[in-house]
């Protein structure tokens, strides 16, 4: 029985993108042991999954102290795995993929952070271009795999796995419908759209379309979504009683929800997994290519400033923007409320009008 381990230290929608590899290496090695390696914000998205047997969590700041990193390395050591895969490359996982004594060691190259140490028996170069709708993220990690092993009819699809119970998650039973939510932020300044066009989206909606609107945000950002709150016209259609502050809460009342209009983050990955619509708004600074997924079907959609003005990414990449503004909101007050409204208007109306 071969024992797998997947290393994936990042933020929640990084986790979620990654379930995938324990998806299809099961169908390559079903009886394996496959286990992951996160930080323990992260956990939800993996709970229930029948791929995966273990998860290892762990707490960020501690994962980065020198001590505890050696002890990790030498616990994993002694776990003995045959594979390895390591999708994000940081310091601390490449550290514990070359010390761990895999006979599989496959991580994905990084150009910048290459040393003449190999980390990885296996290094798997990044893919130069998405060729599928699925996004470039899967499909690096899809490679990771059928660059080593034999994967046929590949599942691209991340998925969320709910138990009963949670499927009888009743909250929002009494709401008027639709429930729609709303990612009033995004995890960092640089992913979150500006509070006053975040609140003429909303006005838009409440005053177009009867229903509820929940506020989805992390739980140390509750003060700003208060602020938010009171900034919007139509109060009465906003419940910001229900909330739920772990991902695994936020799952089950995604689950009940009949969309998600969003700043680009976990929160849509998850709703993806759900097999619910989404509409995001992707922050200036991200790479849309490498992120959006399964934008082909007529259940999601989304916008870019770099496909609304690209004349303003025309001296500058997605990186070096993020590197030279100094401000977070200059190239997202760039993507104004009527540029964002030209394409949430007939996403709504697509979704909302049998409801």
């Amino acid at each position: 029985m071969e024992k797998i381990l997947v290393i994936q230290n990042k933020r929640i929608g990084d986790v979620l993108i990654s379930s995938i590899i324990a998806n299809n290496i099961k169908k390559i090695f079903p009886d394996s042991e496959v286990t992951y390696f996160v930080y323990d914000y992260t956990t939800g998205v993996l709970e229930n999954n029948p791929n995966i047997d273990r998860v290892i969590s762990v707490k960020e700041k501690e994962l980065k102290k020198i001590g505890n990193l050696l002890k990790t390395i030498s616990k994993i050591r002694k776990e003995k795995y045959d594979i390895i895969f390591d999708p994000y490359s940081k310091f601390q996982s490449r550290a514990i993929c070359l010390f761990s004594n895999a006979k599989y060691r496959i991580g994905l190259k990084r150009a910048h952070k290459e040393l003449k140490i190999n980390f990885y028996t296996h290094p798997i170069s990044l893919l130069e271009k998405r060729s599928k709708t699925c996004g470039k993220a899967i499909e690096d990690r899809i490679n990771m795999i059928s660059s080593v092993f034999d994967l046929n009819n590949p599942d691209y699809e991340p998925k969320i796995f709910l138990t009963k119970e949670e499927h009888n998650y009743n909250r929002i039973d009494s709401l008027q419908k639709p429930v729609i939510m709303l990612g009033v932020f995004g995890s960092t300044p640089q992913k979150s759209m500006p509070h006053e066009y975040m609140v003429e989206i909303i006005d838009y909606i409440t005053e177009n379309y009867k229903g509820t609107i929940l506020f989805n945000y992390a739980p140390y950002q509750k003060e700003e979504a208060l602020k938010l709150y009171q900034m919007c016209k139509n109060k009465e259609q906003i419940n910001p009683d229900i909330y739920e502050d772990s991902i695994r809460g936020f799952i089950t009342l995604m689950n009940k929800c009949d969309l998600l209009v969003s700043n680009e983050g976990g929160s849509v990955h998850i709703t993806k997994a759900l097999n619910k619509p989404t509409f995001t708004i992707y922050s200036p600074y991200v790479n849309k290519e490498h992120w959006s997924s399964f934008e082909d079907s007529d259940l999601h959609d989304s916008i870019h400033l770099l496909e609304e003005k690209p004349a303003l990414f025309d001296s500058f990449t997605l990186e070096e923007r993020r590197k030279i503004e100094a401000d977070p909101n200059a190239l997202y007050k760039e993507l104004t409320p009527e540029m964002i409204l030209s394409k949430l208007k007939p996403f709504l109306e697509h979704h909302l009008e049998t409801l």
